[in-house]
């Protein structure tokens, strides 16, 4: 049966940030990951974790200006000493939280700026942050993330995301794969799960349509947690899903697919 990791962003936003661990913990889960710890103090997350006996599987880099759309400025030139700033700040944190992997997210692809050049920057950015994250014994991740969630994303594609993490030649660096966004953007989930599976680092996932919780969509999740149990994946995979009802109300499926 595979590890489960509740995304806190995602799930138990029934409650604020910092009361969704004991809620993730009560409801079962022993592992946890979330999009961003950096408006809340490190101290506190570490307490809330130790408090509840999770783990701390994830979290990503910092992404520019969030609430302004930015999903990432990996492949913004111009933006370099804030991107490295960031990769500092984000190994410092994980650091004390006992975050073993950064996950990375690219970007939108900036106008007016030619695509040499963006990926020039962004495999230079990502050379940067492998180094470093090396430095403190972490892994860096990429995640390709679908066009109609988040259109104009400069990583799309699995295939995309191993052919950029060999131009950056970086052992500690690997593939964050996200199955909504891969079901989204080019199907194919267990053959490419099988053929990539080596440079897959961590899973997360969520249904589709739809994105809530499995069980909700089309995708055949009792195959494919077989299918991943039988590659012989030893991570968490992370729920990151927006809850069709209440979170408790959802987490049936656990029981439903992974008999």
């Amino acid at each position: 049966m595979p590890k489960f990791a509740a995304n806190l962003t995602m799930l138990f936003t029934e409650r604020p940030f910092l009361d969704r661990f004991e809620a993730a913990a009560k409801a079962g889960f022993t592992a946890v990951e979330f999009l961003f710890p950096y408006a809340f103090e490190t101290a506190e997350i570490r307490r809330r974790l130790d408090a509840n006996g999770l783990q701390l599987v994830l979290h990503n880099l910092p992404a520019g200006d969030w609430d302004a759309g930015e999903r990432g400025i990996a492949c913004h030139p111009g933006r370099e000493a804030e991107f490295r700033d960031g990769v500092m700040r984000a190994i410092d944190v994980a650091t004390a939280l006992g975050t073993p992997r950064l996950n990375c997210l690219v970007g939108k692809a900036p106008a007016g700026v030619d695509a040499a050049t963006q990926r020039r920057t962004l495999v230079d950015n990502l050379r940067f942050a492998a180094a470093e994250l090396n430095k403190a014994g972490l892994k860096l991740l990429v995640e390709p993330i679908n066009r109609f969630d988040i259109p104009g994303f400069w990583l799309q594609r699995t295939d995309d995301a191993v052919a950029l993490l060999d131009e950056v030649a970086a052992a500690n660096a690997y593939v964050q794969y996200d199955i909504y966004h891969a079901q989204r953007t080019e199907g194919e989930i267990a053959a490419t799960l099988s053929q990539h599976l080596a440079r897959i680092d961590h899973i997360q996932l969520a249904d589709n349509p739809g994105r809530h919780e499995p069980g909700t969509g089309e995708l055949n999740w009792a195959f494919l947690f077989r299918h991943i149990d039988g590659l012989g994946y030893a991570g968490h995979i992370g729920c990151e899903y927006k809850p069709l009802t209440t979170t408790e109300a959802g987490l049936g499926w656990r029981q439903r697919f992974c008999q």
